[in-house]
């Protein structure tokens, strides 16, 4: 019996510092997927916070349309459309109606 713990010592012995070590490995682990976690959360926050913007602008505008009275509500939405910048310098013009029809056989 006195040889098995005579084991027993340096087997605990070392078995306490490894125990350490691991422990606090995994503790800067858990520590690590909180700051990835947190970091995540803040990113998608800040999306969701731009689109709710956005998509308040969009109710805003909708409201101001339905309850401006007097005004056609179609006339209002071309209003918008003519509204936006559109880039002219993308793309090349059809200009069907200048060029001559040919028929194919």
């Amino acid at each position: 019996m006195e040889g098995s713990l005579a084991l027993l010592i340096p087997i605990l012995a070392l078995s306490i510092p490894l125990m350490a070590i691991w422990s606090k490995h995994q503790q800067r682990l858990a520590e690590m997927r909180l700051q990835s976690t947190a970091t995540d959360t803040a990113e998608r926050a800040a999306q969701y916070a731009s689109q709710v913007a956005a998509l308040e602008e969009r109710v805003r505008v909708l409201e101001r349309i339905v309850t401006d009275s007097g005004y056609n509500v179609s006339a209002q939405i071309e209003a918008l459309r003519d509204t936006r910048h559109v880039e002219d310098d993308h793309g090349v013009p059809l200009a069907l109606d200048k060029a001559p029809s040919k028929e194919r056989a």
